[in-house]
């Protein structure tokens, strides 16, 4: 098999659709000698701050010295960054570079190979073939195992109770990060059904670590650790304390660890790397030896792409996976935090199935002038009907339609000292960063 049959064979999988549920999933792994079995998982759910919560664990654990593991989705900027490896190099003295390496295609043929033969002999026998996240979930278990991962973290594709990565029984930390209401049509029309898919991955024993939850999502969280007699640790975020807060970076105390530096932009990045820091806590707790350096390099080298990252400087060019209400809360709020005089041109792309008119709601006000645009998507909303919805909320709104056209247009308009925030889904992130890396320079306009 070549790597083009491969992901030939992934994308032909795309007809199975998304299907919740844990059988297909098992006999899958059990068809390939259940992997997952020789590893230990930090599991981590929730509707926001998963991809970051879990990009600050891989980090402070690979500065500790563990070989770690990282599944995450969607991926941004390409393929391969689903699923990850990351380390330090022990063999040179007071290293504290973590490493990580995207999985290679030629790992992805050899898995891809071996999978698809499972696949063909289960349809064989009258089973449903399994989904394109069931075959890349069973993937990364292969590639850990023989990546000799000490600890894998494990980020749910959707929900928790039901998804295929809720097959694994070694858990040794489970994780919710901040609970809202997505997905509804799946997961439930209310928070207390949404914060019960998320808890479905709390097992029997094992310590779990939660972001400071609505009320009644925490309720939920609360009842279900009880009932696995699970202890619960819910991260106080009114013992954070900013000591310096800046384009740059933040500078936070939080109980006894002061002067803590991040470098992910936004508030709520705080608030995950505390849910971090506590999860760490607890896997100190259980014998694993992690330092307080290590937990400060980690801090301190995790970056992840997309969320309110800064691209381009003059002008500030910011890209932002905010896709839901509360994402779109917290981009106003770093809006606020970051940039409370300074002109704000917006280029916006959603999917059809979201709540674009809350993220509106709570985004455009602050805009000079938004540019849609249409996502390379299937579910990808047309940049006509968001313009439509945008004009309630901004006065300048030009129906861009492409992206390179509303980046284009962005840069004619905006001058150096004014911001562009590309954000909604992270699905044309992608061509937004290759256009700012490709040094397009548009040159100005009279505003």
């Amino acid at each position: 098999m070549t790597f083009e049959e491969a992901y030939g064979f992934l994308k032909a999988s795309e007809q199975y659709g998304s299907v919740l549920g844990l059988e297909s999933m098992r006999i899958l792994l059990d068809r390939l000698d259940n992997p997952q079995n020789c590893l230990k998982f930090v599991h981590v759910a929730g509707t926001n701050g998963k991809g970051s919560t879990a990009a600050y664990l891989a980090n402070i654990l690979a500065a500790a010295g563990f070989r770690v593991g990282r599944y995450i989705s969607p991926s941004v900027f390409s393929y391969f960054e689903k699923i990850q490896i990351s380390w330090t190099d022990n063999t040179v003295k007071d290293n504290t570079a973590v490493h990580t390496d995207y999985i290679k295609e030629a790992e992805v043929t050899e898995y891809i190979e071996r999978i698809s033969k499972a696949c063909s002999a289960m349809m064989e026998v009258g089973l449903p073939h399994p989904t394109v996240f069931e075959i890349e979930t069973a993937m990364a278990m292969l590639h850990f195992v023989n990546s000799r991962c000490d600890m894998v973290v494990l980020e749910v594709g959707l929900g928790g109770r039901l998804d295929a990565t809720n097959v694994i029984t070694t858990t040794v930390c489970s994780v919710i990060t901040s609970i809202s209401m997505d997905h509804m049509h799946i997961l439930g029309n209310t928070l207390e059904e949404i914060a019960a898919e998320k808890a479905g991955i709390i097992k029997p024993g094992i310590p779990v670590i939660s972001y400071e939850q609505d009320e009644k999502a925490e309720e939920v969280i609360k009842e279900t650790c009880k009932n696995n007699n699970s202890v619960l640790t819910i991260a106080d975020f009114n013992k954070i304390l900013i000591k310096e807060q800046n384009i740059t970076g933040t500078v936070f105390s939080y109980e006894k660890l002061e002067n803590l530096t991040i470098k992910l932009l936004g508030k709520n990045q705080v608030k995950n790397a505390v849910v971090a820091v506590l999860t760490i806590t607890a896997l100190q707790a259980l014998g694993y030896s992690i330092s307080e350096r290590d937990i400060r390099n980690g801090l301190l080298s995790t970056r992840w792409s997309g969320r309110f990252e800064v691209v381009k400087d003059k002008p500030l060019f910011i890209i932002d996976g905010a896709h839901n209400e509360a994402a779109a809360i917290s981009l106003a709020e770093n809006i606020k935090i970051y940039f409370p005089h300074r002109r704000l041109l917006f280029i916006m792309g959603v999917l059809a199935d979201k709540d674009y008119v809350a993220v509106l709601k709570h985004t455009a006000p602050y805009a000079d002038r938004i540019y849609t645009i249409t996502p390379g998507n299937a579910r990808g909303l047309s940049s006509k009907v968001l313009a439509k919805a945008a004009e309630k909320y901004c006065r300048q709104v030009i129906d861009a339609g492409t992206v390179s056209g509303a980046v284009s247009q962005a840069y004619q308009a905006a001058g150096e000292e004014d911001v562009i925030i590309a954000f909604g889904s992270l699905s044309y992130l992608e061509e937004v960063s290759a256009l700012i890396a490709e040094g397009v320079n548009y040159g100005s306009e009279e505003n």
